[in-house]
């Protein structure tokens, strides 16, 4: 199978690290030590978490045009020189368009220089979040630790005036699998599972280090089990389609596939499909 398939990245306010940014991380047993082989809202974190990208391109240096260079001086100067009470929404307008054009690590940058100003759990959470999406687009080793750095920053000072902000432990677990010390990754989402068994995200994460590690058995559990509770994630389907045709499971597999590309819009996941379905 073609590993492009793997290349998972979140758009929207969460996102899922890819699994091809991933060091060979091998969960034998939840039990067992890791081995080496390579405004945080639950349920929009997991709907948009998942989304293939077969390139490997770092969008935080895509060439912008001279017109989106204008806008963002513009935007920038505006915030800059706005005074203290106007500069959020200044800097939300200038965050939006960074997004825009894929400068993610700008627009945490500015969420960043927000929690500055006013150290809010939801500014807070949003710096996390932003510098968690970037960190999901970041290719260089160096800039991929700065940001996963960052990322728990944020979310950890988030945490520590409320610890039950589980779906910023959930992403901010995903940032220690690219770092010397993954298991705390992996204790995090134990956590959180502890604490909420039904939880979706952190289902979703460790589905997916169990398809990275290959197994592919823990995988469809993980997956099933968000089906059980949230039956219309169509990103827990495709992942549990490729899990079950990596089983050997064909049959399960294109069942949920054509079930998927029925209702699935993004065309990043239609061209998965496609190819999957000629290796089924």
């Amino acid at each position: 199978m073609n590993k492009s398939i793997f290349l998972v990245i979140g758009v929207g306010a969460l996102l899922t690290v890819g699994l091809y940014s991933l060091p060979k991380v091998v969960v034998r047993n939840e039990d067992r030590k890791l081995t080496n082989e390579q405004t945080t809202d639950a349920t929009t974190a997991v709907r948009d978490s998942a989304v293939l990208r077969t390139d490997r391109t770092d969008l935080h240096t895509a060439t912008l045009s001279p017109d989106q260079q204008k806008e963002l001086s513009r935007l920038n100067r505006r915030f800059e020189s706005a005074a203290a009470a106007q500069k959020p929404v200044a800097g939300a307008e200038l965050i939006q368009a960074y997004r825009k054009v894929s400068r993610y690590d700008s627009a945490a940058y500015i969420a960043e220089k927000l929690v500055q100003l006013a150290p809010t759990e939801a500014n807070l959470l949003r710096a996390g979040d932003l510098y968690y999406e970037a960190y999901g687009f970041a290719v260089d080793n160096q800039k991929l630790a700065n940001l996963g750095s960052k990322t728990r920053e944020f979310y950890q000072k988030a945490l520590d005036n409320n610890p039950n902000l589980l779906a910023a432990k959930a992403n901010m677990a995903m940032t220690y699998v690219t770092t010397e010390t993954p298991m705390q990754g992996i204790m995090l989402l134990r956590d959180v599972l502890k604490e909420d068994p039904t939880n979706e995200l952190a289902l979703f994460n460790m589905g997916l280090l169990s398809m990275r590690s290959g197994q592919y058995n823990r995988a469809v559990e993980r997956f099933q089990a968000i089906l059980k509770s949230h039956p219309e994630n169509t990103k827990a389907q495709f992942y549990l389609a490729i899990s079950l045709g990596e089983m050997g499971r064909k049959e399960e597999a294109r069942k949920l596939l054509a079930n998927v590309k029925e209702r699935e819009k993004d065309p990043n996941i239609q061209a998965a499909i496609k190819e999957l379905e000629q290796n089924l």
